[in-house]
């Protein structure tokens, strides 16, 4: 025995809080289990919906793809080894879902500074900015996103009503170029995604007609 393992090294699906303006990355959320199912949906943006018929073929721009997916947290393995996972035995799943929780929330130091502002008199008070959100699953997709949907079921908990078992639902919608702009960090990384797919797309199998059971077009 080498003590080696044959198995490859899973690679796990997460969120990545980046600073929009110098792209430093602030907090990485790896899922513990990557879930078994990840459903993706394109809303077309064509221009022919108004009985156009010259602009039938044509595009607005890209498509508006969300992403649900469904994953599971569990404390079990951590509990198995309370010695070294302390915060794990004094709260459980809390600050896992803490986590992702607080990545939809506004940090309750700008609720601070925009109250202050509202009771100072502040004219107009501009909503909070948020940092970039990566939904990465891959090399290959490395996606801005913004999380439209999370909700969490809490199965499981321990004597202090701590969570030690859960599932969160997660839905996301991709944002593009349309939404950020090309100038934006998020709108670069959306390119690089599209010419990401349009690589993968240019490595099928080449068909033709006969495929179809058509020697050619009517």
């Amino acid at each position: 025995m080498t003590g080696l393992s044959s198995s490859p090294r899973l690679v796990k699906g997460g969120l990545v809080l980046v600073d929009s303006v110098s792209g430093a990355v602030r907090r990485v959320v790896s899922l513990q289990y990557n879930p078994d199912s990840l459903s993706r949906s394109l809303q077309i943006q064509g221009t022919g919906g108004d009985g156009d018929r010259s602009e039938a073929l044509r595009l607005k721009g890209p498509p508006v793809e969300t992403i649900k997916l469904e994953a599971e947290i569990d404390a079990t393995d951590q509990l198995e080894f309370p010695d070294r996972n302390r915060a794990t035995v004094e709260t459980g799943l809390h600050p896992q879902l803490a986590a992702l929780e607080t990545i939809v929330y506004p940090s309750s130091a700008s609720l601070i500074e925009n109250d202050g502002l509202a009771a100072a008199g502040a004219i107009e008070i501009v909503p909070m900015q948020s940092l970039l959100t990566l939904f990465v699953w891959s090399a290959n997709r490395i996606l801005p996103v913004r999380i439209t949907e999370l909700s969490v079921t809490e199965e499981a908990f321990d004597p202090a009503l701590n969570p030690i078992r859960a599932k969160v639902s997660l839905g996301m919608r991709v944002l593009s170029v349309d939404d950020l702009g090309f100038d934006h960090r998020g709108g670069s990384l959306f390119m690089a995604y599209l010419r990401a797919k349009e690589r993968l797309a240019s490595r099928t199998s080449p068909a033709s007609l006969s495929n179809l059971g058509l020697g050619s077009l009517p």
